[in-house]
């Protein structure tokens, strides 16, 4: 007809990136909830309301940038590794056991309400993070089948 726009088909790259993108974000949702799960239990526990590193406005943003930086780091070792399933099987736990390490330096810091309940929070959230993260990467940044 004249004046009608031709019915246009997604281009398989543009499809493709939304996907990859919206299955990122629901992976950052369901991390920042389960975090506030875990922030809810450490509250439960005895943490003490001044422990900033449990409020939502601390954990959230951070928790969308590891799962942001997670993912860039999936994509590289999926283009790059020879075995990117190897390579990940080892690669991701020894990350998250790194990511403990800033935790650990607030035991025994002058940072309020920083004693081992809360540091342990922090580092269950770090694998709430990779846990949900890494479900979400094999969905929608599948690795090839060697």
């Amino acid at each position: 007809m004249p004046g009608s726009v031709p019915d246009a088909a997604p281009s398989a790259p543009r499809s493709r990136a939304l996907t990859v993108v919206a299955g990122l974000l629901a992976a950052a949702v369901v991390a920042v909830l389960g975090n506030a799960v875990v922030a809810l239990l450490a509250r439960t526990a005895g943490v003490s309301g001044d422990f900033d590193p449990l409020h939502p406005s601390a954990y959230g943003p951070l928790t969308v940038f590891g799962v942001v930086l997670g993912a860039i780091g999936w994509a590289v070792v999926r283009r790059v590794a020879k075995n990117p399933a190897e390579l990940l099987r080892w690669l991701v736990p020894v990350l998250v056991v790194v990511s403990f390490v800033p935790d650990l330096s607030l035991l025994g810091g002058d940072t309020p309400g920083s004693g081992p309940v809360a540091v342990v929070a922090l580092m269950v959230m770090h694998v709430v993070v990779a846990a949900i993260a890494v479900v979400a990467y094999r969905r929608v940044l599948p690795l090839p089948v060697p």
